[in-house]
């Protein structure tokens, strides 16, 4: 029987794939590949990039082209079979990739091609591939001596199980959490279109009246607009002790366990490369020098954005008292009440919004927008097979026609898929050896409320801006003109500049001029009317100082915990968050709540000692936004400067020149002070 992950086809068959195909072919092609290995050092030098590094990158091309159909399956469509399957993978993919890391011949061959006489005539790409290997090789302790080197590559292989069974945990713990609602009283203050949410949930199991879940678009609504208090607390608690030892699940999926021993792990593993600690290790590889350095970033935008915070809170605090609510809010009163003032202040609400943003008209607009701005045309193809009914494909051309890259289209939240939004490359591009473009795909993922009862998807502005969000990681790795796959798109960028295309095209979603291209009345087709507009516009800062130390005290939780860690102690998790929000935090939760129990960024995702990056990267994308708004928000040679110098090249040159070369300076941080309406107090740079 053919093995569809071991064809090769344009793009992966997932009309074909099945959790039984997913081992045998991760098998066969780590064998293929370590026999190439082995086959190419045996023929010995000289090495050049033509003979060596381009068929090397192939190698990887076609493991990566395997592995990531695989990887996404998993977090969309997860099952117990392809759960069983990719988990029996990993350790075979960590050894895999520690054994070609610590291969002091390869490493040899790679430091042979940075040191011919004709180095300097590769491009800039080329060259930056080599120069990232030799760096990487020395990460993945090449240098070690032989026991080191066994104790890292067992570390590294139980670290790629651990954060797996953190992310199974937290999705598991999710979806077996329910409220079953028959009294409608309950329901007081949600609107019709969660409510015919909760019955569809309910209607999917064989249940009468309403079901309330933990999947995002639930627990957002209820948070947001349930008048009964006790509903919104019973939500939170269940919400923020998702995985841990308290709550209704108590002990069931607890990812306190594995977050100490990821921690331990992660800390030895520095330890080992010659690293003080976890954060020094992470830095490494990004734009920051060192963790004072983003110590210091963050402190000083603590220092501006807390009384900006405290304010915030006082006067959520007094509105919710005036309008017959608690002397004292508790975080499952927040967002209520920040709706509320919200709607009194500026005379706006989501629910207001939502018939001017059918899911299907925004993402029209969305690629009117990028159109505009780059020149390039987005168009759907049905005739491209998925994992799910609701997944869309389509092609993006560049305004002469030519092809620049495909992406899938998943909106929907739904059972067994995991939670938040993402982009995740499918295919890299790359120079393929007969001198055709290996053409680069992209998978974007979000969780928005589904269609419901014949009705469209309506999305919040805050949805909205989480699309073009994702949207701005797609097109890094879509337009990227780079022809190395390991620099090419989002690959090999900096962690903590990865970000800036995202946060960029959130702007877009503020203007006049870019909404008018898709804001329109699901029922009427009027536009967004002006005054609706001016009152969205004016709500943009609303509550920026809370949403800016919110983020604050997750980036300064992260990276202490892992500059901090000590051995002796083990990991002060709970410990260091106190610290935190005792520092910056102006609404403190109760002692049962367990964020970090679902801090997937750092604890299953790539963001361990990085999550700084979001606050990092939104200074560049203010800054680059800042042009925009000087130049025109569609002006042509500014959008064009974006895509040649930031877009296009990926990962190919240092993220600071890029910068530059676009901005003509280097960052500063008042456009982000600016933008999120705090004064700044001196004149600061990132």
């Amino acid at each position: 029987m053919s093995n569809p992950l071991l064809d090769t086809p344009d793009l992966p068959a997932f009309d074909r794939i099945e959790p039984a195909h997913i081992e045998p072919a991760i098998d066969r092609i780590l064998a293929d590949n370590r026999r190439a290995v082995a086959e190419r050092l045996d023929q010995g030098a000289p090495f050049s990039w033509d003979n060596f590094v381009a068929p090397m990158e192939a190698l990887d091309d076609r493991l990566d082209r395997a592995w990531s159909p695989v990887s996404h399956l998993n977090a969309v469509v997860n099952t117990p079979e392809l759960r069983q399957a990719y988990e029996a993978c990993l350790p075979k993919l960590s050894d895999y990739a520690t054994e070609l890391g610590q291969n002091e011949a390869l490493f040899a061959a790679y430091r042979a091609v940075s040191e011919r006489d004709d180095f300097s005539e590769l491009s800039v790409e080329q060259r930056r591939v080599v120069d990232n290997a030799l760096r990487d090789f020395r990460l993945a302790g090449v240098d070690l001596p032989p026991s080191d080197k066994e104790r890292y590559k067992a570390l590294k292989s139980e670290l790629s199980q651990l954060t797996t069974r953190f992310a199974n945990n937290l999705l598991d713990a999710t979806n077996a959490w329910s409220l079953d609602i028959d009294d409608e009283s309950r329901l007081a203050g949600l609107p019709e279109s969660a409510r015919a949410m909760f019955r569809a949930a309910a209607d999917r199991d064989g249940q009468s009246g309403w079901r309330v879940t933990l999947e995002m678009p639930s627990f957002l609504a209820v948070m947001t607009h349930a008048e009964d208090r006790s509903l919104r607390e019973t939500l939170y608690e269940a919400f923020v002790t998702r995985a841990s030892d308290v709550g209704p699940h108590a002990g069931e999926w607890d990812n306190g366990p594995v977050m100490d021993r990821i921690l331990a792990i992660r800390h030895e593993l520095a330890q080992l490369l010659g690293f003080d600690n976890y954060a020094q290790r992470s830095l490494a590889t990004k734009m920051a020098s060192d963790p004072a350095q983003v110590l210091g970033f963050l402190q000083d935008l603590a220092d501006q954005a807390v009384p900006r915070a405290r304010q915030e809170l006082g006067e959520l605090e007094a509105f919710a008292r005036e309008s017959g609510g608690p002397d004292a809010l508790r975080p499952w009163d927040v967002a209520f009440y920040a709706e509320k003032l919200r709607e009194a202040r500026f005379d706006i609400s989501q629910e207001q919004i939502k018939p001017y943003f059918p899911a299907d008209r925004v993402v029209d607009g969305l690629f009117a927008v990028v159109g505009r701005l780059f020149g390039i045309r987005v168009r759907e193809r049905t005739d491209v097979p998925t994992w799910h009914h609701d997944v869309r494909f389509f092609e993006i051309e560049d305004r002469d026609g030519r092809p620049r890259g495909r992406f899938y289209l998943d909106l929907y939240a739904r059972p067994h898929k995991r939670g938040g939004a993402w982009m995740a490359g499918a295919i890299q591009r790359r120079r393929l050896p007969d001198g055709s473009i290996q053409q680069p795909a992209a998978f974007l993922t979000c969780n928005f409320t589904p269609p419901v009862d014949g009705k469209p998807s309506l999305l919040t502005h805050d949805e909205v801006t989480t699309l073009f969000h994702e949207f701005g990681h797609g097109l890094h790795h879509l337009l990227t003109q780079v022809e190395a796959a390991s620099v090419a798109g989002i690959s090999g960028v900096a962690w903590d500049a990865v970000e800036l295309p995202s946060q960029f095209l959130e702007n877009w979603c503020w203007e006049r001029e870019a909404l008018d291209l898709f804001a329109r009345h699901h029922e009427t087709g009027e536009p967004l009317p002006q005054e609706l507009f001016e009152r969205l516009r004016a709500s943009r800062q609303f509550q920026a100082g809370m949403q800016m130390v919110r983020q604050l005290e997750f980036s300064l939780f992260d990276l202490l915990l892992h500059q901090d860690y000590d051995p002796a102690t083990g990991a002060r998790i709970q410990e260091t968050l106190d610290e935190v929000r005792r520092s910056v935090a102006v609404m403190h939760p109760p002692a049962y709540n367990r964020f970090q129990h679902g801090f997937a960024h750092i604890f299953a995702g790539g963001y361990a000692a990085g999550y700084y990056s979001y606050k990092w990267a939104e200074v560049l994308s203010a800054d680059a936004w800042s042009r925009f708004e000087e130049d025109g928000v569609f002006n042509e040679r500014t959008g064009a400067d974006f895509l040649v110098h930031i877009l296009e090249r990926g990962g190919s040159e240092d993220p600071m020149a890029l910068f530059k070369a676009f901005r003509g300076r280097e960052p500063s941080i008042e456009p982000l002070l600016r933008q999120h309406g705090i004064k700044a107090s001196t004149e600061n740079h990132a």
